[in-house]
């Protein structure tokens, strides 16, 4: 009988481990299961953020493509002329100052050569104001070739306007000046005259 009960305790003892066992193996997987799960879970909202991140980057690198090639357009188009710009009326009006310069400096000066009233050093200042004047004059002309001209500056049509606004109002003060310098010149020199008439006058008068 007592053989018997230790026999029984053994069985319990041993179906009791058994059954631990199997409880901690069974919470064990289901532990497992758990976490695979979440990993699946972090694997998908990875793939995810991969599939957002993935398609941001082509979107933004084709509208940086679009951006690039209109940027590319317009500043092409900057290039070019349009007629309103070629048949802007201070582009002739600045032809025709420079035109104004050269003649009437050159004009001047050989009237102001030809009177003998001015001497040597007078006749090289006058000479060295013309000729920077003229020279300056040329730029002007310079510059607006390359205003009107395509293909020379990336500006819009109203940059070009400016620009030629600009240039206008440059030589139109060189034509000012020039006929200002002309214009002292030539009071000058009929001074000169006068004060030269009265003076062979004078000696006539005293038999000189």
């Amino acid at each position: 009988m007592k053989s018997l009960i230790i026999f029984l305790l053994l069985t319990i003892q041993i179906s009791s481990n058994a059954l631990f066992a199997q409880s901690t193996e069974a919470q064990q997987l289901l532990l497992n299961v758990e976490k695979l799960a979440q990993l699946k879970k972090i694997l998908s909202n990875m793939k995810k953020g991969y599939e957002i991140v993935s398609t941001g980057y082509n979107t933004i690198k084709d509208i940086s493509k679009g951006n690039f090639n209109l940027h590319d357009a317009f500043l092409n188009a900057l290039l070019q002329v349009s007629p309103t710009v070629r048949k802007y009326k201070r582009v002739a009006d600045i032809i025709t100052c420079q035109a104004q310069i050269v003649k009437e400096y050159r004009s001047a000066f050989n009237r102001f050569k030809s009177t003998n009233l001015f001497n040597s050093s007078e006749i090289t200042y006058m000479e060295d104001v013309y000729k920077n004047l003229f020279n300056k004059s040329l730029q002007n002309l310079n510059e607006l070739s390359i205003v009107i001209t395509a293909g020379k500056l990336r500006m819009s049509d109203d940059e070009r306007i400016a620009a030629i606004d600009r240039i206008y109002k440059d030589i139109s003060d060189k034509l000012v000046f020039l006929r200002g310098f002309n214009n002292e010149g030539s009071v000058l020199a009929v001074q000169r005259g006068r004060e030269l008439v009265d003076t062979k006058l004078s000696e006539k008068l005293n038999g000189l």
